[in-house]
C-alpha cells in the first residue's frame, strides 16, 4: 500500500525583536539637541533670571536621560532591523540626519559644565564633557565626509530635491569648534593648548566652507522651485544653526585665546569676534524672519505636528548663544536683549515640540511605518490609450 506523501509544515517567519524601534531613524536626535540647547541657552544668558538656573540643570539632565535611551534604541535598531538602517542610509532625506548623532553628543557635553556642574560637580562635568567632546567630533567628521560621499556616488538627488537638511553633516564640526576652546585650559600649557585652539580654528573653517558651498543651493531651491513640502517647511530654521553657532565660535576662540597664541593673533581673534559676528547676525535674523514666513504659510494651509518642528529649537539655541558671545564681547546692551527674546521663543517652541512628541509618542503615530509611496504612474502605451478611448 503506497502512502500519499505528507506536506512538510510550513515555519512561520520568526517575529523580529523589539518592533517599536524598527522606524526610529537618526532624525531622533534632534529632539536631544533641542533639549540641551534650552538648557546650555539658558545657563549662558546675560540676563539673570531666579530660578533659571535650577530649571537649566533639571533640563540639562533630562537631555542626558534622553541621549542615553537613544543610543540604546539605535542599537538596538542597527542591532535588530539592519535592512531597515542601511535603507535610512541609502535615503537622501534620512542620511543627512547622522550628522545629529554628533550634534547630539556635543550638545549634551557641551551643557556639562553650564548646566550640569551644579549636580556633577566640575570634574566630572568637565569628564563627561571632554569625553563627549571626542566622541561627537569624531563622528561629526565621520559623518561630514560620509553623507556628502553617499549624496554623491549613491543618491543623487537632483536641484529640486535640495533641502536645509543638506547642511547637517557639515555643521557638526562646527558645535565641535564652539565648544572646544572651553577645554583648552584643562590642557598642558604650551603646544598642547595651541594645538587643540587652532584645531578649533580648522573645524570652524572646514563647517564654513562647506556652508557656504551648500547654502547658496538651498536658497536656489526656494526662488526657483517655490516653498519647501509643508511637513519640511521648519527645516528652513536649520540655515540657523551654522550661522548662530560659528558666531558662537568665535566668541570662544577670542575668550580663549589670550595666553595660548602669540599676542597679535590673541588680539585678532577679539577683532574677528565683533566684525565677523555682528554681520553674520544679521543675516541670521533676516533667515530667521524669512523662515518664520514660511511657516506661517504652510500652517495656513494645513501644517501638522512632525518631527521636524525640531528644528524650531536647536538652530534657534545657537543663535542664542552667539547674541550672548555678541553681548560679552561689545558689551553691548541690545545683545544681551536680543539674547533673552531669542532664549523666550527657543523655551516655547521647545515646549511645543516636546508636548507634541510626548503625545506621538504615547499613542504610537510617531514610531509607526511611514505611509508607503503613491505608485508610479503606468506608462502610456497604444493599448492603455485605446482602453481608455474604449
Amino acid at each position: 500500500m503506497v502512502t500519499a506523501a505528507q506536506p512538510l509544515p510550513v515555519r512561520a517567519a520568526p517575529r523580529p525583536r523589539f518592533p517599536a524601534v524598527r522606524h526610529l531613524g537618526p532624525h531622533w536626535y534632534a529632539a536631544v539637541m533641542g533639549t540641551a540647547a534650552v538648557a546650555t541657552g539658558g545657563a549662558t544668558l546675560p540676563v539673570r533670571v531666579p530660578g533659571l538656573r535650577t530649571a537649566c540643570a533639571a533640563v540639562w539632565a533630562l537631555s542626558l536621560v534622553l541621549l542615553a535611551a537613544l543610543l540604546t534604541a539605535r542599537a538596538l535598531h542597527w542591532r535588530h532591523h539592519r535592512d531597515q538602517a542601511r535603507a535610512h542610509l541609502r535615503d537622501p532625506a534620512a542620511a543627512p540626519f547622522y550628522g545629529c548623532l554628533a550634534m547630539a553628543l556635543l550638545a549634551v557635553g557641551g551643557g556639562a559644565p553650564a548646566a550640569g556642574a551644579d549636580w556633577l560637580g566640575a570634574r566630572t562635568a568637565l569628564a563627561l564633557d571632554a569625553g563627549l567632546f571626542a566622541a561627537g567630533t569624531a563622528v561629526g567628521l565621520a559623518a561630514a565626509v560620509a553623507v556628502p560621499y553617499l549624496m554623491a556616488v549613491h543618491h543623487r538627488a537632483g536641484q529640486p530635491e535640495a533641502s536645509p537638511v543638506w547642511l547637517l553633516p557639515v555643521v557638526a564640526p562646527m558645535v565641535s569648534a564652539a565648544l572646544g576652546p572651553r577645554l583648552v585650559p584643562l590642557l598642558p600649557a604650551g603646544q598642547a593648548r595651541e594645538t587643540l585652539l587652532l584645531g578649533c580654528v580648522a573645524l570652524f573653517g572646514l563647517s564654513l566652507l562647506a556652508t557656504l558651498a551648500l547654502l547658496p543651493l538651498v536658497l536656489a531651491r526656494l526662488l526657483t522651485a517655490g516653498p519647501l513640502p509643508l511637513a519640511l517647511t521648519p527645516a528652513l530654521f536649520l540655515v540657523l544653526g551654522p550661522l548662530g553657532q560659528s558666531t558662537t565660535a568665535v566668541g570662544a576662540f577670542a575668550d580663549a585665546a589670550p595666553g595660548v597664541v602669540p599676542a597679535p593673533y590673541a588680539q585678532g581673534f577679539g577683532v574677528l569676534a565683533v566684525l565677523y559676528g555682528v554681520p553674520v547676525m544679521g543675516f541670521a535674523l533676516l533667515w530667521l524672519a524669512l523662515a518664520a514666513a514660511h511657516v506661517l504659510r504652510a500652517r495656513r494651509r494645513g501644517m501638522g505636528f512632525a518631527m521636524t518642528w525640531w528644528a524650531f529649537t536647536f538652530p534657534v539655541g545657537t543663535c542664542v548663544t552667539g547674541a550672548a558671545a555678541l553681548a560679552r564681547h561689545t558689551h553691548l546692551a541690545v545683545y544681551a536683549g536680543l539674547a533673552a527674546v531669542l532664549y523666550v521663543l527657543l523655551a516655547a517652541a521647545w515646549t511645543t515640540a516636546a508636548a507634541h512628541t510626548a503625545r506621538g509618542l504615547f499613542s504610537g503615530a510617531l514610531l509607526a511605518a511611514p505611509p508607503p509611496a503613491p505608485a508610479a504612474p503606468r506608462p502610456v502605451t497604444a493599448r492603455t490609450r485605446s482602453g481608455a478611448v474604449r
